[in-house]
C-alpha cells in the first residue's frame, strides 16, 4: 500500500498553484511484452485523452504539474502541459543516466523517447529533481520507483487535497512492482483528491 510520507521534502514553488496536476501511468510497452498494457499503437489516442482531461480541468499557467518523465504516459502528459503553458516539474526516481536507460531506452521506440525527453527538458524552467539528491541514498531493499511515487504524492498533497487533480493512464490492474499506478489511485482517493482515470483498455 502506497502512503504519502510527509517527512520527505517536497519541491514547492513560492506560491500555491490553483491546481496541482499529478500524473502517473504506464510506460509504453517494451518490445515483446507478453501481456500488452500500453502498446505503441495506442500512443496517439492516449495523448488525445490526456489533452482532453487537461482542457476539461482548464489547465494553464496558474497550475503546477508533476510527473516522472518516463516513456509513454509521463512524457505525453508533460508535453501536453508544456503546450498549454502549465509549469512542469519532473521528479526522477533515479540519477538521470540510469533513468534514461531504464525508463526510456527500454521501451518500444526508446531512442525517440530519449530525444523527446531531452527536447522537453530544454523547455523546463528548472532541471529535473533527482530523488537521491533530495531524499538521500535509496535504503537497501527499497524500490526506487515506489519511493518516487511517494515523493510525487507527498509533494502534491503539500498543497492540500482540494487542489489535487490526479490523472492516471492505467489499465485497472496491478503493476509490475510495488507502488504502481493502482496504489497511487488508491492513495489519492484516500486523501480525497480528484482522480481522472484514462483506461488504456478503452483507447
Amino acid at each position: 500500500m502506497l502512503r504519502a510520507t510527509m517527512s520527505q521534502p517536497p519541491v514547492l514553488p513560492v506560491t500555491a498553484p490553483r491546481q496541482l496536476l499529478l500524473f502517473s501511468g504506464h510506460l509504453i510497452d517494451a518490445p515483446g511484452r507478453p501481456q500488452p498494457r500500453f502498446p505503441a499503437h495506442k500512443e496517439a489516442a492516449a495523448a488525445r485523452r490526456i489533452g482532453e482531461e487537461l482542457d476539461r480541468l482548464g489547465a494553464g499557467a496558474q497550475d503546477l504539474a508533476l510527473t516522472q518523465g518516463a516513456a509513454g504516459g509521463d512524457l505525453l502528459f508533460a508535453e501536453a502541459c508544456v503546450a498549454r503553458g502549465v509549469p512542469l516539474t519532473l521528479l526522477l526516481p533515479l540519477p538521470e543516466r540510469e533513468f534514461i536507460e531504464r525508463s526510456l531506452l527500454s521501451c518500444e521506440g526508446g531512442e525517440d523517447w530519449r530525444a523527446r525527453y531531452r527536447a522537453l527538458k530544454a523547455q523546463l524552467r528548472e532541471a529535473p529533481h533527482v530523488a537521491d539528491d533530495e531524499l538521500g541514498a535509496l535504503p537497501p531493499g527499497e524500490d526506487a520507483f515506489e519511493r518516487a511515487n511517494r515523493w510525487l504524492l507527498s509533494t502534491a498533497l503539500a498543497f492540500g487535497p482540494a487542489r489535487l487533480r490526479f490523472i492516471a493512464l492505467w489499465d485497472g490492474a496491478g503493476g509490475d512492482g510495488p507502488g504502481g499506478t493502482r496504489d497511487m489511485v488508491e492513495a489519492v482517493r484516500r486523501a480525497h483528491g480528484e482522480v481522472c482515470w484514462i483506461d488504456t483498455r478503452t483507447l
